[in-house]
């Protein structure tokens, strides 16, 4: 037998003996877009699933495609419990009602902190609703958006609105006049600051650079250079600074 006919035997054996599902994956950028399809699905379930059932809601092969499951069970937010063979997502807190988010809140906020309310309500839909309920409660002091006044930040109140707490409520009528004041601009406010004699608090200004005179196209006159005399012993009897040219006849 030629070896060419050697050849063609051992790589039909090999072909033979290959399993085409794990051998013929999909491109790297199919399997990229496949593995993010299934971890934002599993990032808005609250509950584990079953590899299979990922795989049947997110219409991708995850349960038989070797390189997208390995991928997707090496991913940081993918935790999976051998005991129940399940996966589920792992988010920045782990809270499911009013009481957990408020312990989670007080615990961030002794860091010196507050929190995104974004990312409390990746761990749990209901935060935002359960934040105001809790706002209205004077249990948490919130920062809102300018544009929408949507929840941003959420920060535990630590001075309860009542003398227990340290604190006393405040009038809704002294809170009216309180957002009734408007800030005036600076011409007005540094006019308000003089009529009372006083002024605003001097800052530190930059001194301005003086504005350059260079004129473009033109070159400075070169600077002359300071030579220095070495030649000490000659001093007295040869005028150094002038240029001696012999005299020709």
């Amino acid at each position: 037998m030629s070896f060419l006919s050697k050849d063609t035997d051992a790589f039909k054996r090999v072909l033979h003996r290959q399993d085409y599902a794990s051998w013929h994956s999909q491109p790297a950028a199919n399997v990229n877009t496949q593995l993010v399809y299934a971890v934002d699905y599993l990032k808005s379930t609250p509950n584990p699933m079953r590899l299979q059932d990922i795989a049947i809601v997110t219409n991708t092969p995850l349960d038989n495609d070797v390189i997208l499951l390995e991928k997707f069970k090496s991913h940081d937010r993918i935790q999976y419990d051998p005991k129940t063979d399940l996966y589920s997502y792992r988010h920045d807190f782990n809270f499911r009602n009013k009481a957990a988010l408020l312990t989670e809140i007080q615990r961030q906020t002794r860091k010196g902190g507050g929190i995104p309310v974004r990312a409390l309500k990746e761990s749990w839909k209901e935060a935002p609703q359960a934040i105001e309920e809790l706002e209205k409660e004077g249990e948490v002091l919130v920062t809102r958006t300018v544009k929408d006044g949507q929840l941003r930040m959420v920060f535990w109140n630590e001075i309860k609105p009542d003398e227990e707490s340290g604190g006393i409520p405040i009038e809704k009528e002294f809170l009216d006049l309180w957002h009734q004041l408007k800030v005036p601009n600076d011409v007005d406010l540094l006019k308000a600051l003089a009529s009372e004699g006083l002024q605003a608090t001097a800052a530190e200004t930059p001194i301005p650079k003086a504005p350059s005179t260079k004129k473009k196209g033109k070159r400075s006159a070169p600077r002359q250079r300071q030579v220095k005399i070495t030649n000490v012993h000659l001093k007295g009897e040869i005028d150094l600074s002038r240029d001696y040219h012999s005299t020709t006849k």
